[in-house]
């Protein structure tokens, strides 16, 4: 099951000939991730622009049934022959990472477990192979576009952009979400459920809870327009 949306006015603006397919949090809902891949690459088909970027905004692991299906798909090609590929780290990337460091603690990996870290074991056997940790090693904290940062989760506001810690660019939510000034750029992040996307003159936030049975959400960036993708 699919749905789309109407382009409406958007809060930014990207570069003339560029569109940008941005998704939010997937959590190991592989086959909600693979089917709206095949509504991007529908889009594209229907209507190519010169240029193309897939960015992903983190939370690929963890609660969801398939996480190793979606770490295996961001990994590979694009769902556009061509496209940038983009994937950032989310917070859960970064507690699966402390987990299962050499030197992790016992609180680093009860912390993971805890927050959906079981699924994701139970879904590797036990054991996450090398390679399948060298992906999360491999993710970007942000990726800029035109008047757009794209972030898991948000950034402080009032804090120069290069500037933002780690900790921030992964996990906060307050003042960020509630903030009404600008924040340097229009935000476009995932990271907080919400029942639909959210869009505000300085953010823009997707997660629309896939692994909670909401769908997946793709926001399509073009010029000063955007809409939605969305799969179930």
């Amino acid at each position: 099951m699919s749905s789309l949306s109407l382009p409406c006015a958007a809060p930014g603006r990207l570069p003339p000939g560029l569109r940008v397919y941005a998704i939010g949090d997937v959590h190991g809902c592989a086959g909600q991730l693979a089917r709206l891949h095949d509504l991007i690459a529908a889009d594209w088909a229907a209507m190519p622009a010169r240029k193309a970027a897939v960015v992903h905004l983190g939370d690929y692991v963890d609660r969801g049934p398939d996480s190793p299906g979606v770490l295996r798909r961001i990994a590979g090609p694009a769902p556009i022959p061509g496209a940038e590929s983009v994937a950032l780290r989310g917070n859960h990337e970064a507690m699966m990472l402390d987990a299962l460091a050499p030197s992790a603690s016992p609180e680093a990996r009860a912390l993971w477990q805890i927050n959906g870290g079981r699924a994701t074991l139970a879904a590797y056997g036990g054991t996450v192979p090398d390679r399948d940790l060298e992906i999360l090693r491999g993710l970007a904290l942000s990726w800029r576009a035109g008047d757009y940062l794209f972030v898991h989760a948000g950034i402080v506001p009032g804090k120069p952009l290069d500037e933002q810690a780690e900790m921030d660019l992964l996990w906060i939510r307050e003042p960020f979400l509630s903030w009404t000034g600008p924040l340097g750029m229009v935000v476009v992040h995932g990271h907080t459920p919400v029942p639909a996307p959210v869009i505000r003159p300085n953010r823009i936030g997707i997660d629309t809870g896939a692994v909670g049975g909401g769908p997946l959400t793709c926001l399509v960036l073009e010029d000063d327009r955007l809409r939605f993708l969305q799969a179930r």
